[in-house]
């Protein structure tokens, strides 16, 4: 269960340096989106919290499994890369 923790915290950190944090823009599924959070486990995958800036309406969204596929797959290339926190 650690483990699942600790890479949970890795790949959340990775997010965060791609963009995916609380309070960037970002645009996905074709919308632009203020973020509200950070990323945080949702089941298999990494959500955020956003408001689109379209409708103003709050929405949870999944991170896309190719970006969590390359993260995932870079952290295991890299067993000694530790982000700075």
């Amino acid at each position: 269960m650690a483990i699942q923790g600790n890479r949970d915290r890795e790949v959340g950190e990775r997010l965060k340096a791609l963009g995916y944090a609380y309070p960037n823009r970002i645009r996905m599924y074709g919308e632009e989106f203020d973020l509200t959070s950070n990323p945080i486990p949702d089941g298999n995958g990494f959500a955020i919290e956003a408001i689109s800036r379209k409708s103003g309406l709050a929405r949870r969204l999944r991170i896309p499994l190719s970006i969590l596929q390359m993260i995932t797959k870079d952290l295991a290339a890299n067993p000694s890369f530790r982000s700075a926190a």
